[in-house]
């Protein structure tokens, strides 16, 4: 009986969808001529693709984010490396993954099929959405056509359960955000922050990551109290958004500030000690370059934090606010197997004395930056051939079982 409902409403949605298709076509076009769609390549959102499909079997990744394409990049590395014979398909949903990721990929990537869905998260408020009784017939056949699902946490596996995934391709991986592209594979992208590091190198510096609307004023606040103290002190900025930057680079121009933007590759001279990073792509790599990362989107109710993977992986004392959602579980892991590896504080006075502390003392900071590092590999280690393991078997076993 649920099958069948999930059928109807399936039938119901394609209906509508083709109903809507010439709104589609308007918005899609819309979005284009604001460049947030590829300008020869948006019909792909269309179900066209670009190239033709080769033979053989094809494993097909899709990422919403450019976070979560990041975190693809090593699983597509590892599986081309244990079958060389496998065609990778990636996809992504926004243009700016599509430009930072594309650059990453192995060649022999088709970026633009059994279904496996990994690191796999449902939230409350989507539970609550689909476990009603109208939608949990479309979810439950949705999630039925999957022949792999890996939760990101028993909480998460139960939520699909409920929703009726079948039981057996429920499997555990561990939590692909931990994992982070060797540094060492991408000495292109490091070369273009050596100037940067040269030029830090006698500096005090700390930085913001991802920081979202309104956390700027917080963190150019505690700037403006803290170089009193340091007068060798430097601030990077990172916003989530690279318009974000520039507007934030902006007003401190206007305010007399010592600023340069990255886009323009300025010089750190005279005054200048603030650096706004206006970029896409370079975040894991600018965390290279300070001893400190304070990671934003975590200092009010209404965000939901941000990857700290990036900045263990690279060795920065890590701080965050208290409002980290999803990420609540990699935060609770990693104080609990070290409890220097991050820090949680409110924003105010909290972080400037938690910074104040780890400027002033080499000792505690060294001891910071060690904790992180090393609960970061632990928790990393293992981790893709795990994933690999699920794939092969439940994925590209049962496609050329399918075929003989």
């Amino acid at each position: 009986m649920l099958a069948t409902k999930g059928k109807l409403i399936y039938n119901i949605y394609r209906a509508v969808s083709h109903g809507l298709s010439p709104l589609l076509y308007l918005h899609l076009h819309w979005r284009k001529l604001r460049g947030l769609e590829h300008p020869l390549r948006w019909p792909e959102r269309l179900g066209r693709p670009s190239l033709p499909r080769p033979p053989g079997p094809l494993l097909w990744l899709h990422a919403v984010s450019l976070g979560e394409g990041m975190s693809a990049i090593p699983v597509i590395k590892e599986c081309i490396q244990k079958r060389p014979d496998l065609t990778i398909l990636m996809t992504t949903t926004t243009f700016s993954a599509f430009e930072v990721i594309n650059k990453r990929l192995p060649a022999s990537v088709i970026h633009q099929i059994m279904l496996a869905l990994l690191n796999a998260r449902i939230s409350t408020k989507s539970f609550k959405r689909w476990s009603g009784p109208v939608l949990l017939p479309l979810i439950s056949l949705m999630l039925s056509k999957f022949s792999l699902i890996a939760p990101l946490s028993t909480t998460q596996a139960i939520h699909f359960q409920l929703l009726h995934a079948p039981p057996f391709v429920i499997n555990f991986s561990g939590d692909l955000k931990c994992v982070v592209e060797d540094f060492d594979n991408c000495e292109g992208e490091m070369r273009s922050t050596e100037g940067l590091t040269s030029q830090l190198s006698h500096r005090q510096v700390w930085m913001a990551s991802s920081i979202h609307k309104g956390e700027e004023e917080v963190i150019l606040s505690i700037h403006k109290v803290l170089t009193q103290e340091y007068p060798n002190l430097f601030t990077i900025i990172v916003p989530r958004h690279p318009q974000h930057g520039k507007d934030i680079a902006q007003k401190l121009w206007r305010e007399g500030h010592g600023v340069a933007l990255r886009s323009q590759h300025q010089k750190l001279v005279g005054e200048t000690n603030i650096l706004v990073v206006d970029t896409l792509g370079e975040l894991r790599h600018m965390y290279r370059l300070t001893p400190i990362a304070v990671i934003g989107g975590s200092f009010f109710p209404s965000f939901s934090g941000h990857n700290i993977s990036e900045a263990a992986a690279a060795g920065c004392a890590i701080l965050t606010g208290p409002h980290v959602g999803h990420f609540s579980s990699m935060v609770l892991e990693m104080q609990r197997l070290n409890s220097l590896s991050v820090l949680q504080v409110s924003a105010g006075l909290e972080l400037e004395e938690a910074l104040r502390k780890l400027l002033s003392d080499a000792k505690i900071l060294e001891e910071h930056r060690v904790a992180a590092k090393q609960v970061y590999h632990a928790l990393s280690e293992g981790i893709l051939g795990n994933v690999w393991h699920l794939l092969d078997f439940h994925i590209l076993t049962r496609f050329e079982l399918k075929r003989k």
